[in-house]
């Protein structure tokens, strides 16, 4: 059995996540995800994200290309997860494009284009100026 790893937050969850995450498991037959907590979101991004880390992880969970997920408390931490979810490959969005190669001595590195014109922080302003 192939494993495949990848990390998000899945806030305000939307097409874009649901294409990368079906894409994902594609290059394999599990697909576990590591959730940002709450709390490593602020840190990322200098905002808590809209929805709750439970409701994140409820949501995610539920897809059907996901069969596993847990919080990822640190940035730091990835390669230990990579081995504790005995990961064959991690796969990102190649807006990560060459952040995660350090892991190439571990797992096989894949990073997928991202659906173009949308993104969550775009979405959050849009929602913002509506009157």
């Amino acid at each position: 059995m192939r494993k495949i790893i990848t990390f998000g937050t899945f806030d305000v969850l939307h097409i874009g996540h649901i294409r990368i995450l079906n894409r994902a498991r594609e290059h394999g037959d599990h697909l576990t995800e590591g959730i940002s907590s709450d709390e490593l979101n602020f840190s990322k991004k200098g905002r808590y994200p809209i929805y709750d880390f439970d409701s994140r992880m409820e949501m995610v969970a539920s897809l059907r290309c996901v069969d596993n997920v847990f919080k990822e408390e640190s940035l730091e931490d990835k390669r230990e997860y990579i081995i504790q979810h005995n990961a064959d490959a991690l796969v990102m969005g190649n807006d990560w494009e060459s952040k995660f190669d350090e892991f190439r001595d571990i797992c096989e590195v894949i990073y997928l284009s991202r659906t173009p014109s949308i993104s969550t922080t775009e979405i959050i302003e849009v929602i913002k100026e509506q009157p």
